[in-house]
């Protein structure tokens, strides 16, 4: 089997793993990724690779490429358990399926632009969902499940989808103004 492959950027150039390189577009196989400690405190995870390339500069942070479900090879990196970890995901059922799944290895996971404030300011880039799930979601904060069983029971709209790459720059900053 080839190794699973971790993709990340480091967010603050303070702790930078390649000298000189102010891009810090890095890619690891898992195990080298659990070996590394970049001293961050927060880490983020996104779904969409045009928001893992455009995500601003944050202190002491990182971003990773999650690329949908499984997270198996990141559970490695015992040094992700004292960061906050913030997951950006589509505002769908698959988006919170996909929170709920990051939950089983870091329980301490927090939703990040996955609210109903965001969805109603993006109100014209809604789209449709394809295919929901259904299921119950466990490790999801009463919050979120309200708003899952909200977009899982149609009471928005039907199959009701924001891809989080349709949320603009502005309320992305914003948010991340706001968090402690």
């Amino acid at each position: 089997d080839k190794p699973q492959r971790i993709r990340f950027r480091i967010l603050d150039r303070r702790h930078a793993l390649l000298a000189g390189d102010p891009e810090q577009d890095i890619t690891l196989d898992a195990r080298s990724f659990a070996r590394i400690d970049p001293k961050i405190e927060r880490a983020f995870i996104t779904e969409n690779e045009i928001n893992f390339l455009a995500f601003p500069a944050v202190a002491d942070s990182l971003i990773i490429f999650g690329g949908g479900y499984g997270f198996e090879t990141l559970a490695e990196a015992a040094w992700l358990s004292r960061c906050r970890i913030h997951y950006w995901g589509d505002i769908d059922t698959h988006g919170f399926a996909i929170l709920d799944q990051l939950r089983a290895h870091f329980g301490h996971v927090e939703s990040f632009l996955m609210d109903r404030a965001t969805l109603l300011a993006c109100e014209a880039q809604w789209g449709e969902e394809d295919r929901q799930t259904l299921r119950d979601l466990p490790r999801l904060t009463p919050t979120e499940c309200a708003f899952y069983d909200d977009l899982r029971d149609n009471r928005l709209r039907r199959n009701l989808r924001l891809e989080q790459e349709r949320v603009g720059f502005a309320w992305v900053k914003a948010a991340l103004t706001a968090l402690p």
